[in-house]
């Protein structure tokens, strides 16, 4: 397919004609949420984090020790949290803000 086959659409933030693919690409930049650690580094979906202070886990009745190794996170959606699994623990989120990037 050419570039002549393609649809353009008028972005109004720069004022120019840009192709479909282009504005589809700018609208998933602009929804992608970014998730930093406690370090700053950001985070992605599937890294590994280590968490940072001794965490008591609510409804589980356990406690996520410092130095914790939490394989294969899932972003949220909220820039503050993250979705993991640790064993014998389901549906556990955390605050960035307590784990580091591993």
């Amino acid at each position: 397919m050419s570039d002549t086959d393609d649809d353009y659409v008028y972005d109004e933030a720069s004022g120019e004609w840009i192709s479909a693919a282009e504005a589809a690409a700018k609208d998933q930049a602009a929804n992608r949420v970014e998730v930093y650690d406690s370090a700053g580094n950001l985070l992605t979906d599937g890294d590994s984090v280590i968490t940072i202070k001794d965490l008591k886990v609510k409804g589980a009745g356990q406690t996520l020790r410092k130095g914790t190794v939490i394989k294969s996170i899932r972003l949220t959606g909220d820039p503050q949290e993250i979705d993991c699994r640790y064993e014998g623990i389901k549906g556990l989120v955390l605050r960035a803000q307590f784990v580091r990037k591993h």
